[in-house]
């Protein structure tokens, strides 16, 4: 049942991306660029797919279908916003979950790394777990229904109060402190 939902999510989401990208056909008969404009997650199952869903170059949200070990450094960079839509607020996501058809998280996954440095702004990692250190560069970081098992950094003490940490719903197993990135 699993398996048949995965696959019926990627196929929802592949005919998305294509509906999204396709012209529209206009009275006159003329091919016009749509108005409206449909965004995916970057769903990811793979280290590689990680680092480049968080990049620059990335994507608003990263969604997980597994357990992933990155022996590199993952670097959380670029300006997006909430679904791609730039009259909404700046805000990234790592989504260490996947979910059914009314939210409700159906399997949380870890995400391994020795460091994660967040640049961007109104960074969420909800719904799994990340095993490592992170180091908030960014105003606006949240850890929701999730877990960090390591420490987080943070650049300044402005930084630090701006974050985000769901008392009931959020776990870190080392320290939060201000300290500058190694």
């Amino acid at each position: 049942m699993k398996k048949f939902l995965l696959l019926a999510l990627t196929l929802v989401l592949i005919m998305s991306v294509f509906i999204g990208c396709s012209k529209e056909e206009t009275p006159e008969g003329n091919n016009e660029d749509p108005v409206d404009v449909v965004t995916t997650a970057s769903i990811v199952d793979n280290g590689q797919a990680v680092i480049d869903g968080l990049g620059a170059e990335g994507t608003w949200i990263v969604c997980t279908l597994n357990d992933i070990v990155l022996e590199e450094d993952i670097l959380v960079a670029g300006e997006f916003h909430d679904k791609d839509d730039e009259a909404k607020p700046l805000y990234r996501k790592l989504a260490l979950y996947t979910q059914d058809e009314n939210h409700n998280i159906t399997n949380s996954f870890n995400l391994t790394a020795p460091k994660m440095t967040v640049q961007s702004e109104n960074f969420r990692i909800q719904g799994g777990t990340f095993v490592g250190d992170v180091y908030v560069e960014a105003n606006g970081f949240s850890l929701t229904s999730a877990v960090v098992e390591g420490n987080v950094y943070y650049a300044t003490q402005e930084i630090m109060d701006s974050a985000n940490i769901a008392a009931e719903t959020a776990e870190i197993t080392g320290v939060q402190e201000v300290k500058a990135a190694e």
